[in-house]
């Protein structure tokens, strides 16, 4: 699928997110069933598979590969917490696509038997072909302490996508649209107490009891991560796609005139940032082969400083790859080759926005290596020794 993917970048940015023919596509294949459980009609491949597929579909296009993965991996965030009355709902169809957010907004009343639902939540990558939403809200606690986070499930029934995408510096196609919903009625079943990113498997999980499988036991909150750095990968190596198709078609631009490929200085360049994204690539993939390990170790694996541990290897995955192409791929193609509407050019602006989402910018870039130090060496909130 990835020629056709390359070849359809700029219509989809243009239309914000990835043609039905594409969705159907995927559809067809079974990509939305890769992570769903078996007992649902789902495939339960591993969290590798998963991976691999959205590195393969990020190469070709970013904003596909964006708005896929991060459309269809909550799959196994809601497999693995909520209940089982929850899954029989949400997963009956088989397909399951659920933009997530992690910014609490609007406001959730109790009703009967569930909760009424407001809000607008931004950022919502997946929404044009969603099944289902997973955001959190904001639920006062009664007793004057502050107000608690909530995560929800809202079936697409309940909400509407805003047609607010499109106008950002990068993955203009990622369909990544803000979703509102207006008096909404969430059954009880559909919501859990916490964030998803701060769920403790300690104690065993929903999901491993109900399908026995140890990866619907595993830390959601380094799953997530590592979907930073696995599009960033795919961003990178579609870059050097676009660079080996300039090796191999340009020339120098000064004497002696000769191909690129045959250039010491271009030679370099290249093989500089093939191996920056190498590395990257092969980083990812150990901490994702250490993530199922720690899943089949038992829930008790998942420590605060195992997860801080994946987090760092996702933000140094990151960097590797945006280095590579912010260093040496972009400043040596030559200016025709940055124009607007160039592969190169696009997969620069998409890898600049990946450095701006608040999972990156904020958690991978700062707050997790400061967890995993206090972790590391048992440093509680107050600065003291636990």
């Amino acid at each position: 699928m990835t020629p056709a993917l390359v070849e359809r970048q700029a219509e989809t940015e243009q239309r914000t997110f990835y043609a039905l023919d594409t969705h159907e596509a995927f559809r067809k294949a079974g990509f939305y069933r890769i992570l769903v459980p078996r007992r649902y009609g789902g495939y339960e491949f591993g969290a590798d598979t998963f991976m691999r597929v959205a590195v393969a579909l990020t190469r070709g296009c970013p904003s596909t590969g964006w708005m896929y993965t991060l459309g269809a991996a909550h799959a196994l965030a809601v497999a693995t917490i909520f209940p089982e009355q929850a899954q029989d709902e949400v997963f009956a169809v088989g397909d399951f696509i659920a933009p997530s957010t992690i910014m609490p907004s609007g406001t959730a009343e109790r009703a009967e038997g569930g909760w009424v639902i407001n809000g607008t939540w931004g950022y919502c990558s997946g929404s044009p072909y969603a099944t289902h939403f997973v955001g959190h809200t904001l639920v006062k606690s009664g007793d004057g302490a502050p107000p608690e986070p909530m995560a929800f499930i809202a079936p697409r029934s309940v909400w509407r996508r805003l047609d607010d995408w499109g106008g950002q510096l990068g993955l203009r196609g990622s369909g990544s649209h803000s979703i509102t919903i207006e008096n909404g009625w969430i059954p009880d079943h559909f919501t859990i107490p916490g964030h998803l990113s701060q769920f403790s498997v300690a104690d065993g999980t929903p999901g491993l009891r109900l399908h026995g499988n140890p990866q619907y036991g595993g830390g959601p909150l380094s799953f997530m991560n590592l979907e930073s750095a696995v599009l960033a990968v795919g961003i990178a190596k579609g870059a050097l796609d676009a660079y080996e198709h300039l090796m191999r078609t340009r020339t120098t631009l000064f004497p002696p005139v000769v191909g690129r490929v045959h250039d010491s200085d271009y030679q370099y360049w290249y093989g500089e940032a093939t191996g920056m994204i190498a590395t990257a690539e092969t980083a990812v993939l150990g901490a994702i082969g250490q993530w199922q390990e720690a899943c089949a170790a038992g829930p008790g694996a998942f420590t605060t400083e195992m997860e801080m541990r994946l987090a760092g290897i996702s933000r140094q995955s990151v960097q590797l790859c945006w280095h590579a192409v912010e260093g040496h791929l972009l400043p040596t193609a030559g200016s025709s080759s940055v124009r607007h509407g160039e592969r190169l050019e696009r997969t620069w602006r998409d890898l600049s926005m990946l450095h701006t989402h608040a999972g990156f910018a904020v958690f991978l870039a700062a707050k997790a290596q400061r967890e995993l130090t206090k972790a590391h060496f048992d440093v509680a909130e107050d600065g003291l020794a636990g």
